[in-house]
């Protein structure tokens, strides 16, 4: 992902950081390790290897776009070779239980949260291929909306839906819309997609099926389920203070009609509702049997798989009963449609799961993670938080968020588990969540919006806007603390 530089000097910036870090790892002599406790590496040449490992991996990571190699790759080699210096060290010094206890410790982390994804990719996918967006995308199509409609429309949904569906879906399915009515306006569909990446980060923040942030911080348990919620008027300003601005320069014109006939395929609304009721069992585990979620989430996998075993035995008879009433009716156009039928599968739903996205987490998980046993985490912890007061510190992890992406900043926090009161994790949970707004690179939705709307929306025409962006991002930190003030006294 590049950084607020133009493409040209990305690697000039890249060679610098890099150079940095090569002359230090050079110039600094094998040092002792600590010789009772856990091993303090910071100041160790394998310390400064490991970290050099970990940002030539991100430099990649962030290139993607330039070298079209999968962001899950190069993290992944960069945990094993960072475990392995961890557990070669250990090794030396007679510790390796601690290093494997560690190691077990920071992979059960992991496995917790991608379990828990993958069950809802897998829900999203059933209901991608039940054809739940495309109907619904087909009636925004059929309104007719003008261009400023569409606009607030597809950002008010983009809001109102990344809650349940997660910000990266909402935004693909909003971006959808836009790019088909407004084909050829690319002024418009660069404004449309920064409103809609906007709201779908916006409205990720305040629930814990929203982003992977907040459901990293919901599993750590450091925010509870439904206090997750006091951050509804905190996201909804960030929201709609640039949608406000950015609709003041669209023009009040209606785009050509499109019309698209899509009906929904047998058990596309069940499948929803299956879904809403593992979010429901998930939520029960961790509030009345204090379970971990992912124990619901699996729960409502089964629900999925017996609903799909239902669907694949009761097809004969229900392809039978709509060819008569076709036959009947005369329409000759359903009736072909019926040929076209496949069995609904489970396993092909899971699949089709973003597991380079899974496999791009476990990396991450895996690095930071192999660099905090390390000590480098208590290390930033003491600066940011001990030298930094916490409310500067995390609005500016929100910052940075928009260039490294919120996913390490957050599990770095998490690990540092810095003396916060509860004020401070919500504030956390919030700048991580709406940060990554700022550039179009700082997001997940982001990234993939610049991919389906190629041309249009573009990291420049994102720039432009960021000035606006941020004092959403301004507004709502200010609304968060005077809301929730009282929630900023330290536990007692």
């Amino acid at each position: 992902m590049p950084t607020l530089c133009q493409p040209s000097c990305q690697p000039r910036l890249y060679r610098r950081w890099l150079f940095l870090l090569a002359a230090l790892l050079l110039g600094v002599s094998p040092s002792a390790f600590a010789v009772t406790g856990e091993l303090d590496l910071t100041t160790s040449t394998v310390g400064f290897f490991a970290v050099a490992i970990f940002v030539l991996a991100y430099a990649l990571v962030m290139a993607e776009e330039k070298f079209h190699m999968r962001k899950s790759k190069p993290v992944l080699v960069a945990a094993g070779i960072i475990w392995s210096l961890i557990g070669w060290v250990y090794v030396q010094n007679g510790m390796s239980d601690a290093s494997e206890y560690a190691f077990r410790v920071t992979l059960l982390e992991f496995t917790e949260l991608m379990l828990f994804l993958l069950v809802a990719m897998t829900y999203i996918n059933a209901m991608e291929e039940r054809r739940v967006f495309d109907a619904l995308r087909s009636w925004m199509l059929r309104k007719g909306f003008n261009y400023r409609t569409l606009f607030w429309l597809t950002g008010g949904l983009a809001f109102v839906l990344s809650p349940i569906a997660d910000n990266l879906t909402t935004a693909l399915l909003m971006c959808a819309v836009v790019t088909k009515v407004a084909e050829g306006n690319q002024r418009y569909i660069n404004l449309a997609c920064i409103n809609i990446v906007v709201a779908a980060n916006a409205g990720g923040a305040f629930s814990p099926f929203g982003d992977i942030t907040t459901l990293m911080v919901w599993q750590a348990g450091m925010v509870e389920f439904q206090e997750f919620f006091i951050l509804f008027f905190p996201a909804l300003v960030n929201f709609m203070i640039p949608a406000c601005i950015m609709s003041l320069f669209i023009k009040d014109e209606k785009p050509a009609s499109v019309y698209e006939d899509v009906w929904m395929k047998r058990g596309a609304r069940r499948i929803v509702l299956l879904f809403l009721l593992t979010i429901v069992t998930a939520v029960l585990c961790h509030v009345v049997l204090h379970l971990p979620p992912v124990l619901g989430m699996m729960t409502g996998l089964g629900y999925l798989q017996f609903f799909g075993y239902y669907l694949r035995r009761s097809l004969p008879r229900s392809l039978e009963r709509k060819r008569e009433r076709y036959s009947r009716e005369g329409d000759n156009r359903k009736l072909a449609q019926l040929g076209s039928v496949v069995p609904f599968d489970v396993f092909n739903r899971v699949a089709r799961a973003e597991w380079d996205t899974l496999l791009f987490f476990y990396g991450v998980v895996m690095c930071v993670g192999g660099l905090g046993f390390m000590g480098y985490l208590g290390l930033l912890s003491e600066a940011l938080y001990t030298g930094w007061n916490a409310t500067a510190a995390n609005i500016v992890l929100g910052i940075v968020s928009a260039v490294v992406d919120n996913i390490p900043v957050m599990f770095a926090v998490l690990t540092m588990e810095p003396d916060m009161s509860h004020g401070q994790w919500l504030l956390i949970t919030l700048t991580a969540g709406v940060g990554g707004s700022l550039l179009s690179i700082g997001s997940a939705a982001g990234v993939a919006v610049m991919g389906q709307a190629r041309g249009s929306y573009t990291f420049m025409g994102h720039l432009r806007w960021s000035p606006v962006i941020l004092l959403g991002y301004i507004a709502s930190i200010l609304v968060h603390m005077w809301l929730n003030a009282e929630s900023f006294a330290l536990f007692s």
